[in-house]
């Protein structure tokens, strides 16, 4: 089992910036890529982006050359940094975890809530 909890959400302003962290525990040693995703009210949850413990990085369209993503491998944390963000970036931020033998992502956090608004 891998346990994920979210934190750094908040109400922001357009263009400006905020901060995810995604800390895991548990069975970390099995993990090997970690994804954000978000879902907007009435909206299908969809990708936002995922590193791998390489570092390697992938984003959605909508997001790329906006947010990155990084991660701190002793303290099993992952972070998301978004900047110029938009009203339509609002939506429940979640973290997710591949582990192996898994399918997908297998386990998910609770999600944090990500506002912009004037």
């Amino acid at each position: 089992q891998v346990q994920l909890v979210e934190s750094g959400g908040g109400l922001v302003q357009p263009g400006g910036s905020l901060r995810l962290s995604c800390a895991a525990s548990g069975r970390t040693g099995s993990t090997y890529a970690m994804g954000w995703f978000r879902q907007a009210p009435g909206k299908e949850r969809e990708f936002v982006g995922r590193i791998r413990w390489s570092h390697s990085t992938l984003y959605a369209d909508s997001v790329k050359d906006r947010f990155t993503i990084s991660g701190d491998n002793s303290k099993n944390t992952v972070y998301l940094q978004m900047n110029s963000l938009k009203p339509e970036d609002t939506a429940v931020y979640y973290c997710a975890a591949s582990v192996v033998g898994g399918s997908g992502y297998d386990y998910w956090g609770q999600g944090t809530q990500v506002t912009v608004s004037s």
